[in-house]
C-alpha cells in the first residue's frame, strides 16, 4: 500500500532530520510491518521481485553481494533472499529498532543476514564491496542525497547495480491529494457502515507523541530529472528513471486513508481482502497499459536504476 507523505519543515537542519527519522521509525518498528501489510511469503516475493525486475527493464538476475539501505524490517532483502535474487545481504537502517525488528524476522525465517545501524550517507563498507546497492521508500529522507550517491557508487564494485523503488514522484503525491481528502470526509461514515471503531492517534506509529514526528522524516518529492542528477553527478552510467502505480495508488490511498482512521482490530476481513485485492489488480492495469505509455511524472511512484562503469 502507499506510504504517508508529509515533508519536512524548511527549516530542520540534516541533522535534526537524521535524529528526527531515527526517533519515528525506532517508535513505529515493532508495529510496521502490521501497519503495511508487509509480507515474506508468496505474496511478498512476487510484489518485491516485480518491483526489482521493473526498474532493472525486465531482466532480472541473481546477486552475490548485496546491500539495503534504509532496509526497515526487512521486507526486501528477506524476500530476495528467499527467492534467491541475492545471496548474501547486508541490511542497513539510521533506526536501531528498524534493525532489531529486521534481525528478528530474518531469525524467525532461518535467513543468515548481517543487519547493523548506519547512516546512507557514510557508509562503514570497502570501495567495491557490493554488487548491487538497493532500497524502498528511502531515499526521500536523506538530507543529502548528493553525499548518499556518492558513497553508493563507493560501495558498488565495477559494474554493479544501484537500484531505488517507492520514491515519491512530486506531480503523483499532488495527485494522491484527492484521494486522501476525500476519505478523510468519508471516515466517519465509512466506520459506521462497517462498524468499526474510532483508531486511538498514533496507534500504529508508536503511540500519540511518535506519531506526531512523523510529519518530519521525509524530505523531498522528486521529478525524475531530480531523481537522476544525484547518481549522474556521483558518476553512474546508463540511469534510468521509471514511474509505477497511478491507478492503484488512488484506489490504495483511498482505503490507506479510511483504514487509518479505525482501529484494525475492527474493520472487517471481508473489507481488507476487497482492498488488498483491488489494488493488486489495478496493480497489473497500471503496469501493462499505464506505465509503458505515461511519463514517469505523473505516477505517484518513482523507481531508479543505474549502473558502476566497468
Amino acid at each position: 500500500m502507499p506510504r504517508l507523505m508529509s515533508p519536512a519543515p524548511a527549516t530542520a537542519t540534516a541533522e535534526e532530520i537524521r535524529d528526527v527519522n531515527t526517533r519515528y521509525h525506532d517508535g513505529a518498528a515493532a508495529d510496521y510491518d502490521a501497519k503495511w501489510g508487509i509480507d515474506f511469503g508468496e505474496i511478498g516475493r512476487t510484489q518485491v521481485l516485480g518491483k526489482l525486475r521493473k526498474a532493472l527493464g525486465g531482466r532480472l538476475h541473481a546477486f552475490e553481494h548485496a546491500l539495503e539501505l534504509g532496509a526497515g524490517t526487512g521486507y526486501f532483502s528477506l524476500n530476495l533472499l528467499q527467492a534467491g535474487v541475492i545471496s548474501e545481504a547486508t541490511c542497513t537502517d539510521i533506526s536501531p529498532g528498524m534493525v532489531d525488528t529486521l534481525a528478528r524476522n530474518a531469525e524467525t525465517l532461518g535467513l543468515d543476514v548481517t543487519a547493523q545501524v548506519a547512516d546512507a550517507e557514510s557508509l562503514p563498507f570497502a570501495d567495491g564491496a557490493f554488487d548491487l546497492v538497493f532500497g524502498h521508500a528511502v531515499l526521500h529522507h536523506l538530507p543529502d542525497l548528493d553525499r548518499a550517491w556518492r558513497e553508493i557508487h563507493r560501495v558498488l564494485r565495477p559494474g554493479g547495480v544501484a537500484v531505488f523503488a517507492g520514491e515519491p514522484s512530486r506531480y503523483g503525491d499532488r495527485l494522491a491529494e484527492v484521494p486522501k481528502r476525500a476519505a478523510s470526509r468519508l471516515a466517519p461514515a465509512w466506520r459506521s457502515l462497517l462498524r468499526a471503531r474510532p483508531a486511538e492517534e498514533g496507534h500504529q506509529d508508536g503511540g500519540a507523541v511518535n506519531h506526531q514526528l512523523e510529519s518530519m522524516v521525509d524530505v523531498h518529492a522528486f521529478t525524475p530529472e531530480q531523481l537522476s542528477q544525484g547518481p549522474r553527478a556521483a558518476g553512474f552510467a546508463a540511469v534510468k528513471v521509471r514511474g509505477e502505480e497511478l491507478l492503484a495508488n488512488w484506489f490504495g490511498w483511498t482505503n490507506r486513508a479510511l483504514e487509518a482512521t479505525a482501529d484494525p482490530d475492527t474493520v472487517p476481513w471481508a473489507w481488507k481482502m476487497y482492498a488488498f485485492r483491488g489494488y493488486v489488480g489495478l496493480q497489473h492495469v497500471d503496469r501493462v497499459l499505464l506505465e509503458p505509455r505515461l511519463p514517469p511524472a505523473i505516477f505517484y511512484n518513482l523507481m531508479i536504476a543505474a549502473e558502476k562503469a566497468a
